[in-house]
């Protein structure tokens, strides 16, 4: 079951739903892709046709905003909760270390996908990094780096590109990289290798994780216009 949000899809799921979901995929080893749609993205894809057709098609579409859940309750078609893109990948390690999924890290800057690796072997011992590889390239590299990530073989493909050029790149390679489920999660590779922090849990828990993030990141001004307008388009818009 799914909701829209300025005409988006967002599949209406938990977290444990959508692991369960992770796991029906993995043994179908049918190449799925799985994405985060945010009030960013959204915004987004209002005008990235592209960016919109990837999220539509998507085998799963995880509700990665806050903002999402309120915005759902009010237009009376609630959201179970919000699913953020690194929940579901710490959860979806945890899962691995147990099933013994093969996982592999492409993006970030150099040396970061590794120590993030390293963090989550820490965390879940038995689990099977089999590969990285750094964010920062050119499309003359994706023939190198489809093959490194054929070669290891990975059951799961978590890319670290950020919201949009991930999707897109995913989905063009989807089929040849043969990998049974690739997502999409941002910047979760900073922050599951320390270098950057996720809110405290009482922010979070008064949704304001986006003040905290504008504060302690003020580059991210021109990101978070995008919840102004994600408002209109999902609220304001309908009884104008």
């Amino acid at each position: 079951m799914n909701i829209e949000l300025a005409g988006v899809p967002v599949d209406n799921l938990t977290l444990e739903e959508a692991l369960q979901n992770l796991e029906k995929f993995l043994a179908e080893k049918t190449p799925r892709l799985i994405v985060t749609p945010n009030p960013e993205m959204i915004v987004a894809a209002q005008k990235d046709q592209m960016l919109y057709e990837i999220i539509k098609q998507a085998d799963l579409r995880l509700p990665d905003g806050i903002s999402m859940v309120v915005v759902s309750r009010l237009l009376g078609k609630p959201l179970k909760e919000r699913v953020t893109g690194i929940d579901f990948l710490l959860g979806a390690c945890r899962v691995s270390a147990r099933k013994g999924y093969r996982v592999f890290l492409l993006g970030s800057a150099p040396g970061v996908a590794e120590a993030a690796g390293r963090n989550l072997i820490l965390q879940n011992p038995g689990l099977r990094i089999v590969g990285t590889y750094p964010g920062f390239f050119k499309p003359a590299d994706d023939p190198q780096i489809i093959a490194r990530i054929k070669q290891a073989r990975p059951d799961i493909l978590f890319a670290g590109l950020g919201a949009g050029r991930q999707e897109k790149w995913l989905a063009a390679h989807l089929n040849e990289l043969r990998v049974p489920v690739s997502m999409g999660v941002g910047g979760s590779f900073d922050v599951i290798a320390g270098i950057k922090h996720r809110a405290p849990g009482w922010i979070q828990a008064l949704y304001i994780e986006w003040l905290y993030r504008l504060v302690t990141e003020p580059h991210r001004l021109s990101r978070q216009l995008a919840l102004p307008q994600f408002l209109y388009l999902t609220l304001i818009k309908k009884v104008i």
